[in-house]
């Protein structure tokens, strides 16, 4: 099946269950749930996902040109249904950009490139980042009660799937940083070694002397021991 063709909702979402972590970044993630949403709730075009994260957002991922379009153009006002979503964690759907009195400016714009209509659905994440879904269709009235129930459902799964990429890639960055720390451990240990051989001092001072180097040429303990370890081994 081609990548641009419809689906059904439990395919969709059976897709999205066998997302792995180990085998996706937070944006590829991204990624994949705004096209399952494209390819799964009517009247869908353009389909779009922002984050907001210390209060500034930010698309992470969309299906075209149009959705990041509109999405920045609400980013630079502050204001729009997508932020308004995120804000007050309610769904947000714009029946007709014609008809629509609320942020005139956007709809005017939302109108100019073709969109009739659209519908923003906060996504659950309990963390200090948050989400939406941006949904825009090119007729009026593209998104009827049970495409907003669908699209609210889809958002609790991209909800989970983010969530859990959100926690995995946090313990990735925690265990390369425990590698980092233990290399460098390691290296100065070895250079630790070669003091104590070469001035026949103890490990104490040996720490002491590696430490009054990097303060005194301003450079990381780390690259001090591994300079001398390096120095070492060429010798």
């Amino acid at each position: 099946m081609a990548d641009h063709a419809p689906l059904q909702p439990q395919a969709a979402f059976g897709e999205l269950s066998r997302v792995t972590m180990a085998d996706n970044t937070l944006d590829t993630v991204m990624e994949k749930v705004a096209g399952l949403v494209k390819r799964t709730v009517p009247g869908a075009s353009e389909v779009s996902v922002t984050l907001v994260e210390r209060g500034r957002a930010k698309t992470a991922a969309y299906t075209g040109p149009l959705a990041l379009h509109l999405d920045e153009r609400q980013y630079d006002r502050g204001y729009g249904p997508c932020l308004d979503a995120v804000d007050g964690a309610e769904l947000v759907r714009v029946h007709s950009t014609r008809t629509d009195t609320r942020w005139p400016d956007y709809m005017r714009a939302a109108r100019e490139h073709g969109v009739g209509s659209s519908m923003s659905i906060p996504v659950p994440l309990q963390r200090e980042v948050s989400a939406a879904l941006n949904v825009y269709g090119t007729e009026e009235h593209a998104f009827d009660d049970q495409a907003a129930e669908l699209g609210a459902t889809f958002a609790a799964y991209a909800g989970v799937a983010l969530a859990n990429m959100h926690l995995y890639e946090a313990q990735e960055r925690v265990a390369e940083q425990l590698q980092t720390a233990m290399a460098s451990r390691a290296v100065i240990e070895q250079a630790k070694g070669i003091l104590m051989g070469s001035r026949h001092c103890g490990a104490e001072e040996a720490f002491g002397i590696l430490v009054t180097i990097s303060q005194d040429t301003n450079r990381k303990l780390r690259d001090v021991a591994q300079a001398l370890v390096d120095q070492a081994l060429a010798s």
